[in-house]
């Protein structure tokens, strides 16, 4: 019998991460590490994605991405 192996919470945060940048790229048409980038560069991912994942992670993926698109091109439209 195979031995489960239990995820930490920063894993498990990660793992969000990288599948909401991977909505987002499927969504635009666009490569996973363009849109990497620009989440980035405006700070998305670190003063946004991390710290909110209690709340984001139980919204729907459809909803969600929607989100993180006008968020995200709000946030470059402020820069």
């Amino acid at each position: 019998m195979e031995e489960l192996r239990q995820l930490s919470k920063d894993q498990v945060i990660m793992g969000f991460v990288a599948s909401c940048i991977e909505d987002v790229a499927n969504r635009l048409g666009e490569d996973y590490f363009e849109i990497y980038k620009r989440m980035n560069k405006v700070g998305m991912i670190d003063q946004y994605l991390i710290p909110f994942y209690n709340t984001l992670h139980t919204e729907s993926r459809e909803n969600l991405t929607d989100s993180l698109i006008e968020s995200l091109e709000r946030w470059e439209a402020q820069r």
